[in-house]
């Protein structure tokens, strides 16, 4: 959960710095994907089921997976520094193979009790 909302942190100060660019359609799309992980994982915390929780980060990963093509949009654009960027695509790697990892643990969980 806290490396997701240190993520959303940076999407917000990555997200004000693509409307000092005039870049308005990508940094709304940007923002919202990026801060709804971490929203989702606060989500699932408070889960009613092993289900539900398994819904709940699933939505948070397609977000991930979402956010990881605007960055690398971002990337390939040029839109933003090089470096910065390539920073949040790390992150953002990271965060995904979390959470695939989550979801794969969490299926067989509730396949063994069914």
């Amino acid at each position: 959960l806290e490396l997701s909302f240190k993520f959303s942190i940076k999407v917000i100060n990555t997200y004000r710095t693509l409307k000092s660019e005039r870049e308005y359609d990508i940094a709304r799309q940007f923002l919202r994907s990026g801060t709804s992980v971490g929203a989702n994982l606060e989500e699932a915390q408070g889960a009613q089921s092993k289900k539900d929780f398994l819904h709940k980060v699933t939505i948070a990963y397609k977000e991930i997976r979402e956010t990881n093509y605007w960055i690398r949009l971002l990337i390939e654009s040029n839109i933003l520094n090089e470096s910065k960027t390539k920073a949040l695509l790390k992150d953002s790697i990271e965060i995904s193979r979390i959470l695939s990892s989550i979801i794969m643990t969490s299926k067989k969980s509730i396949k063994s009790i069914e």
